[in-house]
């Protein structure tokens, strides 16, 4: 039996038709356009003999990154990453600027209290802390400022908002069976809202306030430490997180809803959450270490150990196999690396324009006769406004606080304390679910969500003019009080 084979080919497969799609005009597109046209224009257009060629490159390259976090759905640390080995290829900076920063005692702050943050969760405490502050309370607005006040506690755990607003999630689901619906609502907005504005308690809170305090050390400045933050930070969080718990509350009930009373027992939470009369061993455990952490870094002008050193201590203790409640292995899986990457290439960029006189460039552009009262009402309103353009709180600082920096001398403003307030104002970044992680997080499924997009919106509308006059309230008077000198 003979086997043929064809080597006629067979006939070719329809081609699809190809057509041009017009983009859409619409103004991100516009946008998108102008801004990168302004980007090539600034590399090739004549600058000032003055202007090296290092700084035009580098402020090239740093209005690239901007452009990409602001425009495209590229993943920011990739973006930073980027941006920061073009400049160290190109030999504006050396290869060790890029590196050093990972050793950074910021870093290793982060990275142990990430780990403790990890255990402390596996272990439930969340949960109880609930049941604890909840059960027997009846009025509404009693126990919206409790679990505020709770929250913004948790800015001195838990570093970064999202791993925050992880912690309390639970919380919220386990109080949710036993909450009218329209008070579901209140905490399901007020309680990220919360996360983010109190994040500026902690220097561990946000990873944008350890970016803003490496960008002030690499340009020689005096950074903050862990208790100088929190006497400058916790009373900012304290007053706008409970004054936007209230707006929040009293935007979205009405003046029956906030007259009735709840219902909260222990027999009720039992049906969806597992109530043990006593704390286990490994929440006592857990409990134990975090407390002595947390008072080490309140202490550190008293003992004189690093905070650093405190988180790296706390985290051996808290997955050691004998004391602790979780894995190593298991909770350094947990550890954003993404962001220390992010955070360590920032820096790098922030160098590069300092280094090359870009930094410099910027502030002689910007700067003219404008008082320097009024250059800071201008930063904390870009600040609070910035989310709208880029959604990370990292990158806002990133780009806002080595621009700020360079132009406050020679208006006359601390450098030191406009880096402080433009991060401080970026903390506001309510307007969509988009804008931030623990928004996003509380507003659960889309066939289901928590809250509507059109509250957050509104509620967004009431808490930016507060914010704002909080901010400068502050910048010109509580914190020079503190020890924050705004003027020179």
């Amino acid at each position: 039996m003979s086997t043929y084979i064809s080597t006629t080919p067979p006939p070719p497969l329809p081609r699809a038709s190809r057509q041009w799609t017009r983009p859409a005009f619409t103004a991100p597109n516009v946008a998108k356009t102008i801004t990168a046209a302004l980007i090539v224009a600034l590399a090739v257009v004549p600058l000032p003999d003055q202007v090296s060629a290092d700084a035009r490159t580098t402020l090239v390259v740093f209005a690239g990154a901007v452009w990409f976090w602001v425009f495209s759905h590229v993943s920011d640390t990739f973006v930073a990453l980027g941006a920061a080995s073009i400049i160290v290829v190109l030999g504006i900076i050396d290869v060790e600027d890029l590196f050093a920063p990972l050793g950074d005692d910021t870093v290793w702050l982060l990275i142990g209290a990430f780990i403790i943050a990890s255990a402390v969760t596996s272990t439930g405490l969340a949960v109880r802390a609930a049941v604890w502050l909840s059960v027997g309370i009846s009025s509404p607005r009693t126990l919206l400022h409790l679990l505020t006040l709770a929250t913004v506690c948790t800015a001195f755990a838990v570093p970064a908002t999202s791993g925050r607003a992880a912690l309390i999630l639970p919380l919220f689901l386990a109080l949710s069976p036993v909450l009218p619906g329209w008070y579901r609502r209140v905490l399901a907005i007020a309680l990220p809202g919360v996360v983010l504005l109190s994040a500026v308690a902690s220097l561990i809170g946000a990873g944008a306030h350890l970016i803003t305090d490496q960008i002030l050390s690499g340009a020689g400045m005096a950074g903050f430490s862990f208790s100088r933050w929190l006497v400058l930070g916790l009373p900012f969080a304290l007053v706008t997180s409970h004054l936007a718990a209230e707006i929040t509350y009293l935007s979205m009930s009405s003046s029956a809803q906030r007259q009735s009373a709840l219902d909260i027992t222990r027999e009720g939470l039992s049906t969806t959450v597992e109530l043990r009369p006593r704390l286990t061993s490994a929440e006592t455990r857990a409990l134990s270490i975090l407390g002595v952490s947390i008072a080490l870094w309140f202490t550190e002008d008293i003992h004189g150990i690093p905070p650093a050193m405190v988180a790296v201590l706390g985290a051996l203790l808290i997955t050691s196999p004998y004391l602790g409640t979780e894995d190593l292995g298991a909770t350094v899986k947990k550890v954003p690396w993404s962001l220390l990457l992010f955070m360590t290439a920032t820096i790098a960029i922030s160098q590069a324009l300092s280094q090359s006189g870009a930094a410099d460039l910027l502030a002689s552009g910007l700067t003219g006769t404008t008082p320097g009262w009024v250059f800071v009402l201008l930063v904390i309103a870009v600040s609070t406004a910035a989310h709208l353009v880029i959604q990370s709180r990292s990158a806002r600082s990133a780009v806002l606080v080595p621009i700020v920096i360079a132009i406050a001398p020679s208006l006359g403003v601390s450098a030191i304390a406009i880096a402080f307030i433009s991060t401080a104002a970026a903390g506001f970044c309510h307007t969509l679910p988009a804008s931030a992680k623990p928004l996003a997080i509380f507003r659960g499924e889309e066939s289901r969500p928590h809250y509507d997009t059109a509250d957050l919106m509104r509620i967004s509308a009431l808490l930016a003019p507060m914010h704002l006059a909080v901010t400068a309230l502050f910048a010109f008077l509580i914190w020079p009080f503190l020890g924050l000198p705004l003027f020179l």
